[in-house]
């Protein structure tokens, strides 16, 4: 009898349990009809009118996400106009680019800093030519110019960067020790403002050897150095040249036409640029506007806070080292970038490329 009343038990219980399981059911059914699936986006946050490290910049950088946060799409006829317009008037393909093709020898190089010095070229100096433009009659499908700026710093965008079929860097950044994650290390094309290497290496009288092991981290890349653009240049440049021969370094060192920074510095100020020089940065995007069809900018952000989170930037990605001029407004150069951001010219990319698990940033839904 005892066996018998256990069994009845242990009926009733599986039965309660299997009702609670069906109602249970029943209900996330009948509630399951009425849920949304729905991506969480951030609230946009409002933007301070200044932090300690960027007083009075709020405006600017509501203004620039204004105008950002609108959906971008190529506009084939307005990059093509803008790109036609930089080609006619500068000659990147064949001119950005000092060639025995394009500068003879026995003739002179008008410095592009210094208006009244001229390089009388000799045969020392036309050896370290190409025979010709490495541009010439070539365009590549897609460009990534990479800016330093800190709002890179934790941005995944490594990855985006690197599937464009040129990368242009400017002035040897790090690609490598965690860098790589954020900011990509492929790089086709990478420029050296002199200064670095008077600073960094000795002028290369002494430190030829780091600057070489530095060079590793781009490969096979071209090397650019303005080496004509003012007289203390040329010899630096020279001895960066002859220290990549002679370590058999398998990086191409360049040098950057005078005459087409000249030209570039006319055609910019046509569009408003008034800058006593052109940065790095808007050198490259004019070349890669007319050696690329599709024109991706990253790193290019001139304020001292993110535009998202609003978190303090350093300078740069991997440094805090402040340039010779503070932003406190909107730089024109950024400003024109912006521009050509609305226009469908080329794509600024502000904010992180790969948000973190639960997190969807506006630029990543773009």
């Amino acid at each position: 009898m005892g066996g018998l009343r256990g069994q009845l038990l242990n009926l009733m219980i599986g039965l309660l349990f299997l009702a609670s399981l069906l109602t249970t059911f029943m209900w996330y059914m009948l509630d399951n009809k009425n849920v949304k699936i729905h991506r969480h986006l951030p609230k946009m946050k409002i933007i301070p009118r200044s932090t300690d490290s960027c007083k009075n910049c709020g405006e600017s950088i509501k203004k620039a996400l204004d105008i950002y946060y609108k959906t971008w799409r190529k506009q084939e006829d307005s990059f093509k106009n803008f790109s036609q317009q930089l080609s006619s008037r500068c000659h990147g393909l064949d001119k950005a680019i000092i060639s025995q093709m394009n500068t003879p020898l026995g003739s002179k190089l008008v410095y592009d800093g210094e208006k009244k010095r001229a390089a009388q070229i000799n045969a020392e100096l036309f050896s370290t030519f190409p025979k010709v433009s490495p541009f010439s009659n070539k365009t590549m499908a897609s460009c990534a110019v990479v800016g330093n700026g800190g709002i890179l710093a934790n941005s995944q965008c490594g990855k985006m960067i690197d599937s464009a079929e040129f990368v242009i860097r400017c002035n040897l950044p790090p690609v490598s020790d965690g860098y790589e994650k954020h900011v990509g290390s492929k790089t086709n094309l990478v420029t050296v403002n002199p200064s670095i290497l008077l600073d960094k290496y000795g002028s290369l009288m002494t430190r030829r050897r780091p600057f070489v092991e530095k060079l590793r981290n781009y490969g096979d890349s071209m090397m650019l150095l303005p080496a004509f653009s003012f007289g203390m240049n040329t010899p630096v440049s020279l001895r960066a040249f002859y220290t990549v021969e002679d370590f058999k370094s398998p990086i191409r060192p360049l040098f950057l036409n005078p005459q087409y920074l000249e030209s570039l510095d006319v055609f910019w100020k046509s569009q408003g640029v008034k800058a006593q020089r052109l940065s790095s940065g808007i050198m490259m995007i004019s070349l890669a506007l007319e050696i690329c069809d599709n024109v991706h900018l990253y790193g290019f952000w001139p304020f001292s806070i993110h535009p998202h989170s609003f978190q303090d930037l350093s300078n740069h990605y991997y440094d805090d080292k402040q340039d010779k001029k503070n932003f406190h407004a909107m730089p024109t150069e950024f400003n024109l970038l912006l521009k050509l951001h609305t226009q469908g010219v080329l794509h600024l990319h502000l904010g992180d490329c790969e948000p973190a698990m639960g997190k969807v940033t506006k630029t990543s839904i773009r």
